[in-house]
């Protein structure tokens, strides 16, 4: 008589991998379809579609990573006490912003005039290459050795202006693709200017692509904002795409 053969625990374990691996593909599959569809079904052209999904593709591995800390350590509920507590004054921007120049960074300020940003603008340019000036004003004096892209966005009703560069959310975001991997700092302070001619709603989807293009590359961000021009949720959402704000 032939004794019965059981799977051994190797093979239960490689079973149980398999099934794990298989179940978080299929659920990544369907949000990653389920995503394009929302998008295709809110009008979304193709080119949007492709902003869209180029930033979510540079967060991935944060995404992934936020995901597997959850399931290994779920947050806790947080006590009533500290929530009825009024929050603590903001940290100064020296101390936010401890080590300064950070490449591979999107950072945020919230300020009524560029000056924060620049500060930090200027402390940065001396390990760039390169700086995309996107703003309807004109760029400072910065270092020789750093090359200065002015790229003036222009009215929806009359397109470029001589001199200027071209310049829809989309135009620039192509601008900003084409400048490579290397040390470049992309400057913006015309977020205003771009939600009232392209709608907030266009200005957004190009801030959340901006802000996922350094990931991984040696290239910053750094965007100013007039908070005052925002309202609450737009304030939110423009946030969430940073990571850092101050």
């Amino acid at each position: 008589m032939t004794a019965p053969s059981y799977p051994s625990e190797e093979t239960l374990q490689d079973d149980e991998y398999a099934t794990a691996y298989v179940a978080g593909y299929t659920e990544g599959l369907r949000e990653a379809l389920r995503e394009v569809l929302q998008n295709a079904s809110r009008g979304h052209t193709a080119a949007e579609i492709r902003i869209l999904a180029e930033s979510r593709l540079a967060r991935v591995r944060e995404d992934a990573e936020v995901k597997r800390r959850s399931l290994l350590a779920p947050p806790r509920r947080a006590a009533w006490g500290p929530l009825l507590r009024s929050r603590a004054p903001a940290p100064p921007v020296a101390q936010l912003f401890a080590q300064e120049w950070v490449p591979g960074t999107a950072f945020l300020f919230r300020e009524p005039q560029p000056q924060k940003a620049l500060q930090l603008l200027e402390r940065g340019a001396a390990v760039c290459e390169r700086l995309l000036w996107v703003s309807r004003r004109q760029p400072p004096t910065f270092p020789a050795t750093l090359t200065i892209d002015w790229i003036r966005p222009t009215p929806s009703r009359t397109g470029s202006e001589p001199g200027a560069g071209t310049l829809d959310p989309g135009a620039i975001a192509g601008r900003v693709a084409d400048a490579g991997d290397g040390p470049v700092v992309v400057y913006v302070d015309a977020l205003e200017f771009l939600a009232t001619e392209y709608s907030w709603e266009t200005t957004l989807r190009f801030v959340n692509w901006l802000a996922g293009w350094p990931a991984g590359r040696a290239g910053t961000v750094v965007v100013s904002v007039d908070p005052r021009t925002l309202d609450e949720r737009n304030q939110h959402r423009l946030e969430s795409a940073f990571s850092r704000v101050a």
